[in-house]
C-alpha cells in the first residue's frame, strides 16, 4: 500500500470516529455552538496576527505629526484614530491579543487551583471538605467584580494587568471548586471506585486515573463560560484603572478613555469598536459553552445514526 493511500486511510478513519462521536456529532449540530467556534477562531486568529505584526511600542507611542487627531473612521484610518493621534484600528487587533493572552492564564490558573480544591474536599470529606468549602461559600458570598476589586489591590501595581489577573483567579476558583466538588461526589458512589481502592489503588492514582477524567465534562464547560467572563472582566479592571497601564492597547482601556474623552467630543469610534470586539469575543464564548452544555447532557443528547 503506497504512502498516499495510507494517509488517507488514516484520515478518513480520524473523521468517521469524529463524526460517530456523540458529544462532537451534537455540538457540530448546534448552530449557535458553530457560531461561537467560528468566531472564536476568528479572534484567535486576528490575536496572533496582531501580536505578530505590530509593534507595541509605536502603538503607545503618540502619532502626531504623522496622523490627524480625532480622525473618524474612513479608507486611511478603518477605525478612526484617538486623541494623540493614534490609529484606532491595530490598537483594537492587538487588544484582542492581550484578551487570548490574559483569559487564557485566568481561566488556566483558576480552573487548576478549582479542580484540585474541589477533588481533595469530596475524597477526603469531613473536617477537610468543611475548611475548603467553607472558604469558598465566603468568597461566593461578595458579588466577584466588588471581590476582585479588592483583592487586585494585594499585588504591586507594577504588575500591570497581572494584578487582574491575580484577583480573578482566586474570584473564580470556588466556581470551579463547587462544580468538581459535586462531579467527584458523583463518582466516589460508583462501586467501582471502592473496588479499585481495595485492590490497593493509592489517593492520587485513584484521582487522577478515575476521578478526575469523570468530572471533564463540568471543568469543560465551566471553563469554556468562565473564559467569556474572565475576558469581561479584566476590561472591566482595566476600564476602572485597575490593571493596565496608560496608553496600553487594551479594550478596557480603550473604553475608558473612549468614554472619558471621545464621547464628550462626539468622537464615538474610540470606544465604539473595542467595546464590538469584546462583546463578539463574550459572545462566541458564551454560545460554545452553552452548545457543549447541551452537548454533554444526556437528556439534550440526541441520537446520531
Amino acid at each position: 500500500m503506497s504512502t498516499e493511500t495510507q494517509t488517507g486511510t488514516v484520515d478518513r478513519g480520524i473523521v468517521e470516529r469524529l463524526r460517530a462521536s456523540p458529544f462532537l456529532s451534537q455540538l457540530l449540530s448546534n448552530r449557535l455552538a458553530v457560531t461561537g467556534i467560528v468566531i472564536i477562531v476568528g479572534i484567535v486568529l486576528l490575536a496572533v496576527y496582531a501580536r505578530l505584526t505590530y509593534d507595541l511600542s509605536d502603538l503607545m507611542a503618540t502619532q502626531f505629526g504623522t496622523n490627524p487627531s480625532e480622525a473618524p473612521p474612513s479608507s486611511e484610518y478603518l477605525f478612526g484614530t484617538d486623541g494623540q493621534a493614534r490609529d484606532i484600528f491595530p490598537r483594537v487587533m492587538y487588544g484582542a491579543w492581550y484578551a487570548v493572552l490574559y483569559g487564557t492564564v485566568t481561566v488556566a490558573a483558576s480552573t487548576f487551583l478549582g479542580v484540585g480544591l474541589g477533588i481533595v474536599a469530596a475524597y477526603y470529606g469531613d473536617l477537610t471538605d468543611n475548611l475548603i468549602m467553607r472558604t469558598m461559600d465566603v468568597l461566593l458570598s461578595f458579588p466577584s467584580l466588588l471581590l476582585a476589586l479588592a483583592l487586585v489591590t494585594i499585588f504591586p501595581e507594577e504588575l500591570g494587568l497581572w494584578r487582574a489577573v491575580g484577583a480573578l483567579t482566586l474570584v473564580y476558583t470556588p466556581r470551579f471548586a463547587r462544580v468538581v466538588r459535586g462531579a467527584a461526589l458523583k463518582v466516589l458512589e460508583d462501586e467501582y471506585t471502592d473496588a479499585t481502592k481495595a485492590l490497593g489503588a493509592t489517593d492520587p492514582r485513584l484521582i487522577v486515573r478515575h476521578i478526575l477524567p469523570n468530572c471533564l465534562a463540568p471543568i469543560t464547560v465551566q471553563s469554556t463560560l468562565n473564559y467569556g467572563l474572565a475576558i469581561i472582566d479584566i476590561a472591566a479592571l482595566s476600564f476602572l484603572g485597575f490593571g493596565a497601564s496608560p496608553g496600553e492597547p487594551t479594550w478596557g482601556m480603550m473604553l475608558s478613555n473612549g468614554v472619558e474623552f471621545g464621547l464628550f467630543s462626539g468622537a464615538w469610534w474610540w470606544s465604539f469598536f473595542p467595546g464590538l470586539l469584546l462583546a463578539l469575543t463574550v459572545l462566541g464564548f458564551n454560545l460554545l459553552g452553552d452548545g457543549m452544555r447541551d452537548a454533554l447532557d444526556p437528556r439534550m443528547r440526541e441520537t446520531v445514526d
